[in-house]
């Protein structure tokens, strides 16, 4: 029931057209309204915050479409906010995303590099010593990484904006937890973009005719269109299992798992779904660039597979029964 009507929400909404204006630089409040007034963003919230209270594996399936639509937006991480926050704490009004890092200089200032979406984010959530601190983004000095339509941006916040513009998450989620939300989150993202990429390539070798027949018909096309729906498919079950019924906020292996996963599987389909739609595949007209642009940006987000094959390595190597331990999480 969530699922078909957040779908219905976001072809009505979510338009390749309008995800252009927004890239663009165009208004992005109307859509972010959309979704707000729909209730979405409360999915995971708690009853007694007013939310459904739903857990992991029901926010799988929504997080998923986002990246099957392209969402310009950090509606994913608006939804992960609400399991994070202590009990009692007023959701911040607008659009927040995560820091994967945030360090404090000696100078008491606040640095957190290749944010997402954070050149159009309102608010800043980072870890710090352990604890998480909410972050004014609108303070902040934000700096563009110069990637074609990338929202991704370095903030800094000086040591006097630092004192006024942040504040404290005290008795909120534990220490880790934002890391393991950022990974599992990007995972769900690039299962739904990965998809849709292998969809588009697919309908295209089978629309496209050359010597008589379609190009889908050439064995040369069959088999990179095997390869393809083997990453994908590898992609999505490495992202269910970050998504555990029954849990509200992902375990850090399972979701440093799918993480690595997804991304590896990026540096695979992105080229071939390129390769079988020819030039056609990056013009600004076609939508293929649209979902192969986030492949790229959200394998890079919180770190790409080598960051994530380390955190997985050192955490099993740490274990006193590593591969048992490996297999039920599996």
């Amino acid at each position: 029931m969530f699922t078909e009507a957040f779908e219905a929400l976001l072809r009505d909404h979510c338009t390749p057209a309008a995800v252009r204006v927004i890239e663009s630089g165009g208004a992005h409040a109307l859509l972010w309204d959309v979704i707000t007034d729909s209730g979405f963003l409360e999915l995971m919230a708690s009853e007694d915050a007013g939310g459904a209270g739903q857990d992991l594996a029901v926010a799988l399936p929504i997080l998923r479409l986002l990246g099957a639509h392209a969402m310009p937006l950090p509606v994913g991480q608006a939804i992960a906010l609400r399991t994070l926050l202590p009990a009692g704490e007023t959701v911040p009004k607008g659009m927040p995303t995560f820091a994967p890092a945030l360090t404090r200089g000696a100078d008491g200032s606040l640095q957190a590099p290749r944010v997402p979406f954070g050149a159009l984010a309102d608010h800043v959530v980072g870890e710090l010593d352990g604890e998480l601190l909410l972050l004014d983004a609108a303070e902040a000095q934000r700096r563009s990484l110069g990637i074609h339509h990338d929202a991704t941006a370095d903030l800094t916040w000086n040591a006097a904006v630092a004192r006024r513009a942040g504040r404290v998450l005290s008795g909120a989620a534990p220490a880790g937890s934002l890391a393991a939300w950022g990974a599992a989150l990007h995972a769900a993202l690039l299962a739904g973009a990965l998809a849709r990429s292998f969809e588009l390539a697919l309908q295209y070798g089978n629309d496209r005719v050359q010597f008589g027949k379609p190009i889908g018909k050439f064995q040369a096309i069959q088999h990179q269109l095997a390869v393809m729906a083997e990453h994908v498919a590898a992609a999505q079950m490495a992202a269910a299992g970050a998504f555990s019924a029954g849990r509200t906020i992902p375990a850090s292996l399972p979701a440093a798992v799918a993480k690595a996963r997804g991304s590896e599987a990026v540096t695979v389909v992105a080229p071939i779904a390129h390769a079988v739609h020819g030039a056609i595949g990056v013009t600004d007209e076609y939508d293929l660039q649209l979902f192969t642009r986030r492949l790229h940006g959200w394998r890079m987000a919180h770190g790409s597979e080598a960051y994530w094959h380390r955190v997985i390595g050192e955490q099993l190597l740490a274990d006193s029964e590593p591969v048992s331990r490996f297999i039920r999480m599996i």
